[in-house]
Formats: structure tokens, C-alpha cells, sequence
């Protein structure tokens, strides 16, 4: 039901668009897609975690953490690019593996925890970089934000190969399973041999793995490295999550409603940029679809209950 009136939403969006431009221009909505690719990728782990009743804050900050990082290592440490893309993968992975130990293994809650290391991981994006951007990256790093692959952005290819893998752990194995006992009552999953404290801590590395692969195609895309990389991207990929059908209150949710919702954010973005709306006020709409998508969760648990 909710994947239907998200496509609703976006044919609309996808009129109104067409209607701002005043032209159809499929090539100029496929290339769309490369601007908000960064936030796509963040939006796969979200999903999981969301749920199983977890949250990831410090998702725009690890993107910042990674960033510098590829920075530093070709602009300070003078590496091989491709020793600092593993490098950046790494410290990405890693900052997302500490974030799941301390959640599952300390048991702190998860609103606390990342919290806490979007400041901390953001701090350390300044205080590696000192402020100071990066650029001139090789041509051969390109190919990751800028490339192209029979006509398709490469970056689009790797988030559909991520999309498609992460929807099948999801729906189709024990292991995805687990995901939604953990979301639905993670005491009785606990009692039913769940390995809650492992799934839990995958889902966070994961999230930290995808952080670190969105700052690599961010300064791929833009040849430049900035500590400021991410700022705000937890707004976008918690509103399309929500959007597309999971619940905040864990126990719900599919990857193919959160695509629709990140399409439709995207699709909502790019109306309000081609009418020259201000990053600002194109933040507003975006917290009041999350407001709407949260409220309309809530309504929608209430009427299933009677």
C-alpha cells in the first residue's frame, strides 16, 4: 500500500518537475541521481538499522571522517590513491564496528551513542584536516564519481548492486529474519537464540562501510576534500527511510520502499533547486515530510490496533 502511493508521489513529482522545466528530460532525471548517490548509499544500512529498533546519527560525520581521510592520505602522506581509498574504507568501517560494539556489547542506547560520535568523528574530520580542503586527485580516481558505464553513472551501478544485495539479506535469508525479531521485540529474540550483539554490531560496520564508500564517490565526484563533507545527510537519509514505510519503532520496513522514498526526496529537492529555493528553506520540506511520514506511522499502528 505504501509503495504504491510513494510511486503516486513520484509521478507527481516527476510532472512537476517536467512542468518547471518545461521539457521532458529523462537523461536530466538520470543524471540527477549522481548529486544524491552519496545519501542513497548511507540510506541501505539505515534501513536495517532502523529496523531493528537502532539509529545511526553519526552517519554524515564518518562521511566527513572518510573524506578527510582520502584527503590526508594523498595530500599529506603522499599514498597511492588507491591505498588511501582502502585506507579510507578501513577507518569508515572501523568508526561504524566501534559504534555496534558500544551499542550492542555496552548496551548504551543508540540515540546516545551516535550521537555522541557524530560530534566526536566530526571533531576529528577538523582536527586531522586542521579546515583545510584537498584537491587534485588523479584522473584515475574519477572513474568512481564521474564515470560512467554504458550510459549509466557508475556510481548508480554500485548503489544498485548494493540495493539489490542488501533487499535479498533482508527478505530472503534467516539472517534478515533476525533483523525484524530483533525490531519486534528484541527481549523475546534474545530468549528465541538470537545472536542479538553480533547482528547488531554487522549492522553498524555496515553502516560505517557505506559512509566510508559515500566519501570516496563525494570527492571522486567533486575533486575536493572538505572536513565540512556530510553536514545535514542524517536529515535526508532518516526522512526517506521513514518515507518509505519502516517504522521508527523497529519491526518494519523493505529496501524497495526506502529507494522509492530516496527517489522522492531527490525528486523534491531538484524541483525546489530548479526554483532557486535555498539549501534553508529545501531543509524545511524535508523535516516536515519526516514530521508527516513519522505522524503518519503513528496513525496508521493506532488504527491497526482497533
Amino acid at each position: 500500500m505504501r509503495e504504491r502511493i510513494l510511486l503516486v508521489l513520484i509521478a507527481i513529482m516527476i510532472c512537476v518537475n517536467i512542468l518547471i522545466e518545461r521539457s521532458i528530460n529523462p537523461l536530466g532525471l538520470l543524471e540527477m541521481t549522481r548529486h544524491f548517490l552519496e545519501v542513497w548509499l548511507l540510506a541501505l544500512p539505515m534501513t536495517l538499522l532502523i529496523i531493528s529498533g537502532g539509529i545511526d546519527l553519526s552517519v554524515g560525520s564518518m562521511v566527513g571522517l572518510g573524506v578527510v581521510t582520502i584527503g590526508i592520505s594523498w595530500g599529506d602522506l603522499k599514498l597511492n590513491i588507491w591505498s588511501g581509498v582502502i585506507l579510507t574504507i578501513i577507518v569508515g568501517t572501523f568508526s561504524g564496528m566501534l559504534n555496534g560494539a558500544v551499542v550492542a556489547y555496552i548496551r548504551v542506547p543508540p540515540l546516545i551513542v551516535t550521537l555522541a560520535t557524530m560530534a566526536v568523528y566530526r571533531g576529528l574530520a577538523y582536527g586531522f584536516s586542521q579546515a583545510k580542503p584537498y584537491s587534485g586527485f588523479p584522473s584515475s580516481f574519477e572513474i568512481i564519481g564521474q564515470g560512467y558505464i554504458l550510459g549509466i553513472p557508475t556510481q548508480l551501478i554500485i548503489f544498485a548492486i548494493l540495493a539489490l544485495l542488501t533487499s535479498f539479506i533482508a527478505s530472503k535469508t534467516v539472517w534478515g529474519r533476525y533483523v525484524y525479531a530483533i525490531g519486534q521485540n528484541e527481549t523475546a529474540a534474545r530468549f528465541s537464540g538470537i545472536p542479538v550483539e553480533a547482528i547488531k554490531l554487522c549492522l553498524y560496520t555496515y553502516s560505517g562501510f557505506c559512509a566510508a564508500l559515500a566519501a570516496l564517490i563525494l570527492v571522486s565526484r567533486t575533486n575536493t576534500a572538505r572536513a565540512d563533507a556530510g553536514l545535514g545527510y542524517e536529515l535526508d537519509v532518516i526522512a526517506s527511510v521513514l518515507l518509505g514505510g519502516a517504522s521508527i519503532s523497529g519491526g518494519e520496513g523493505s529496501i524497495l520502499g526506502t529507494v522509492l522514498g530516496l527517489i522522492v526526496i531527490a525528486l523534491v529537492r531538484r524541483a525546489l533547486t530548479l526554483q532557486l529555493v535555498r539549501t534553508e528553506g529545501q531543509t524545511m520540506v524535508i523535516g516536515a515530510l519526516l514530521i508527516a511520514s513519522v505522524v503518519a506511522d503513528q496513525l496508521l499502528r493506532r488504527r491497526e490496533k482497533r
